[in-house]
């Protein structure tokens, strides 16, 4: 049982975690650390993130109507891809041993900080070609989106990054459209993997719910914020809190 600080603490951690994740960072290297804070052990802490940030996804599409208007066709038929390897990386989640996921997750974590790094490289690979093209969708894509879709199930850190490149280069090299798009993927993928999770593992329901109610004010309100950010200070400064951490699990697994 958590205490009412701890709680009110994932409350703060979930707003910050929606804000971020609306400046194209990533959500969990927030949300996460903060579960290990309260004291969840990580793979219960995998699992309650994985569920509360599913909060995300109807603030972000409140947020983000321009951008989604038209789309529903497209949605339709990539986020139920989007939405099978989250059901496949929730199933691996569930079949992995509590000992070798907290062998794995400094490496997941140290993934996703160093992902986040790599976005301006990633994005000038994205900004090749022609701009202002919309829906190329090369038979590939479906491929690489359900791959990205079934880390995203099992871990999820540096997955909407990993996704906006995808869509950048593959379907959409609008960066407002492709991130309202990147979004509800990422969006139809946690959901069905929380979804798993919730019928079939142990969830912390006393953490998820604040860190969850946090997710979706900082989700709602991240893209009214985050536009008076500095987004490099901001991605330097989360990448660095994952590294750290990163490095802080390693040593502990191995003490």
């Amino acid at each position: 049982m958590l205490s009412l600080g701890d709680s009110a603490f994932l409350v703060a951690a979930g707003v910050l975690a929606g804000i971020v994740g609306t400046a194209g960072a990533i959500t969990s290297l927030v949300s996460f650390p903060a579960l290990l804070i309260v004291g969840v052990p990580a793979l219960g802490a995998n699992v309650a993130n994985i569920v509360a940030i599913t909060t995300t996804w109807p603030g972000s599409a409140l947020s983000s109507r321009p951008e989604l208007a038209g789309q529903a066709a497209w949605l339709r038929r990539y986020g139920s891809v989007a939405a099978v390897g989250g059901a496949a990386g929730s199933a691996l989640l569930l079949a992995t041993p509590s000992g070798a996921f907290e062998r794995i997750v400094p490496f997941l974590v140290a993934g996703g900080a160093l992902t986040l790094l790599a976005t301006p490289w990633l994005r000038g690979v994205a900004g090749i070609g022609e701009r202002g093209t919309a829906h190329r969708d090369p038979v590939w894509m479906a491929v690489a989106l359900l791959v990205i879709s079934v880390y995203n199930g099992y871990f999820g850190a540096g997955s909407g990054v990993m996704m906006l490149a995808l869509l950048l280069v593959a379907s959409d090299d609008r960066l407002p459209v492709a991130n309202a798009l990147k979004n509800m993927l990422v969006g139809a993928a946690t959901v069905v993997a929380a979804v798993g999770l919730a019928l079939f593992a142990t969830v912390s329901w006393g953490a998820v719910v604040p860190l969850g109610i946090g997710s979706f004010i900082g989700a709602t309100v991240g893209p009214h914020v985050t536009r008076r950010l500095p987004e490099r200070t901001l991605r330097i400064a989360v990448a660095a809190i994952g590294l750290g951490l990163a490095v802080q699990l390693w040593l502990s697994h191995g003490s």
